[in-house]
């Protein structure tokens, strides 16, 4: 359950964790509310995927999210009770629209208006569907990362009949799911209205058709065919028909029994209305909170279709997945945008939680994301460089490929290696990735002023007369009494000797002229890296470039 401290029972971890106010034991304390009014053997946790679309970061969020809060409540349960994760897609939603970031949109166009799992795969001819081609994405990726959760697919529910005694109870209870709906409706769509949506038997399209006649005895609803304007009577059951998705939300708890489900902040009303249905189906609506949505990098909200914001695969090429789960878990309930400038500090501060987590007492652990990310056993922190200084160490040396990174580290952690730290070595793939399609493209040097140029020509002095044996804050300390002048005093903030600060602005422009790029890592720990000489040689150069 937790390696939080060896000698800890789980009762006394459990009594630990009553008081940590961290956002996925305060959802996980409802949960324990929950069960005190009506106990259960089992807890289900639920997700949504709609694979209309390619997976993207905001599907993985809902299960790294949600198997927090799990693995909050089981400690908070002393793992009593037993749980489960259900990754539900909804793959039997009709196609409404051709997505923008697939293949064969002509093909897909022919195909509009069918459930998922009856369009062609545009990728390739691997899977039987579009709807399990974007199944299938889904599932690697959260088998690569470890998740404990079961694949659910609304298709094999429908059809299997695993929904068919809830279904017959919403044919029950129309005339109340009616009611609860159709208020929240404009006056064309309240004409042509029903919680079901029969799958037609001639084109095999999702009808939005109303209901003209009903039979609860015999199961069945009435519609008219808007092909051949003929009645059909189908079953409600065996897979016949889908319900609208809040009417479907609703039945899924029902019949699944589902205890725990968070939602985007855009679908406040819609938790609302299907809870109410729930509730009319004889259900319970399950606990759960609604996060804030991504934006993309122009702050407009991320859609699968458009393909607007990160998938999966691109975060992954450029960081860990423990960075995007640190991601994942920050400020849940804050909008925040997810594009490629956000990985590089993601990766650090990821860094960072782990280094700090040795250092904290009992209490503190529970509220590092460190530990949620981790389900209570983080890594040992064994990072003897930060991805930022990795990033500028590329770009300063133009580096194309590992051996090269490799090269600069040896000399500064003399005895580590690929083979002895494999977790750095694949950061320094991710960060000559992140070079390569971030950063070259749009690195530019900017001039020195004439004021800057002196700076930088008794910078190189500076760094010249160092020992060899200099270290990291040796270099640095250098590097701040050469920046102590003006423009670049901060008379805000004082030195340890009372003197004037040195400002970012010195810091910033060191970064600007020398490598192109904005910002960067500490510079005293970057020149011990890169080198000294190196260092040297890129201002002299930087001084001719200017000159």
């Amino acid at each position: 359950m937790s390696t939080l401290d060896p000698t800890m029972s789980p009762s006394e971890l459990r009594t630990l964790a009553e008081t940590s106010n961290a956002w996925p034991f305060e959802q996980a304390k409802a949960l324990v509310a929950r069960l005190k009014k009506t106990p259960k053997q089992e807890v289900l946790f639920e997700t949504g995927y709609g694979p209309s679309g390619l997976p993207h970061i905001g599907t993985f969020g809902e299960v790294a999210r949600t198997t927090m809060v799990r693995h909050a409540f089981r400690v908070l349960t002393e793992d009593k009770i037993k749980t489960r994760l259900i990754a539900f897609s909804d793959d039997m939603d009709g196609l409404r629209k051709v997505p923008d970031n697939v293949p064969n949109k002509d093909m897909l166009a022919a195909h509009l208006g069918k459930p998922l799992t009856r369009v062609p795969d545009p990728f390739s001819n691997e899977y039987p569907s579009f709807g399990a081609a974007n199944n299938a994405r889904l599932r690697v990726f959260l088998d690569q990362f470890g998740f404990d959760y079961e694949f659910a697919s609304s298709t094999e529910y429908y059809t299997s009949g695993r929904f068919d005694a809830t279904l017959l109870k919403m044919l029950a209870v129309y005339d109340k799911v009616m009611d609860i709906i159709l208020p929240t409706l404009g006056p064309d769509r309240r004409a042509t209205y029903s919680p079901f949506l029969p799958i037609s038997k001639t084109t095999g399209v999702v009808l939005q058709v109303p209901m003209i006649r009903r039979d609860v005895a015999a199961g069945t609803v009435t519609y008219v065919d808007p092909d051949t304007n003929e009645e059909v009577e189908t079953p409600v059951t065996g897979g016949n028909v889908k319900c609208q998705w809040k009417a479907d939300w609703a039945m899924r708890w029902a019949a699944l029994g589902i205890d725990y489900e968070m939602a985007g902040k855009d679908l406040i009303d819609s938790v609302r209305l299907s809870g109410k249905i729930c509730a009319a189906l004889g259900g319970t609506p399950p606990e759960g909170f609604n996060y804030e949505l991504f934006l993309d990098d122009k702050g407009g909200k991320i859609s699968k279709s458009k393909g607007n914001g990160l998938t999966i695969d691109e975060w992954l090429r450029y960081a860990s997945p423990e960075s995007l789960s640190l991601f994942m878990y920050r400020e849940p309930k804050a909008a925040k945008r997810l594009f490629f400038d956000v990985i590089p500090r993601n990766v650090d501060e990821y860094q960072q939680f782990v280094e700090g987590y040795a250092k904290q007492d009992p209490k503190q652990r529970l509220s590092n994301p460190a530990w949620h990310i981790h389900a209570g056993d983080p890594p040992v922190a064994d990072m003897p460089v930060t991805f930022q200084l990795l990033l500028t160490l590329v770009s300063s040396s133009n580096a194309e490929n590992a051996e090269t990174l490799w090269g600069f580290i040896r000399r500064y952690r003399p005895g580590i290696s690929a083979q002895t730290h494999p977790r750095l070595d694949a950061m320094v793939g991710y960060a000559i990735n992140y070079y390569r399609d971030f950063v070259a493209p749009t690195k530019t040097f900017r001039e020195p002023t004439d004021v800057e140029r002196v700076a930088l020509q008794d910078l190189r002095d500076a760094l010249s007369r160092l020992p060899a044996e200099a270290t990291p804050e040796d270099i640095q300390n250098v590097v701040y009494e050469i920046g102590r002048r003006e423009p670049f005093l901060d008379h805000k903030k004082l030195a340890k000797d009372g003197r004037p600060g040195v400002s970012l602005d010195w810091f910033n422009m060191l970064y600007q002229v020398l490598l192109g790029q904005e910002k960067g890592p500490r510079f005293g720990s970057f020149v011990a890296v890169y080198g000294v000489q190196n260092a040297i040689n890129m201002i002299d150069g930087a001084l001719a470039r200017s000159a």
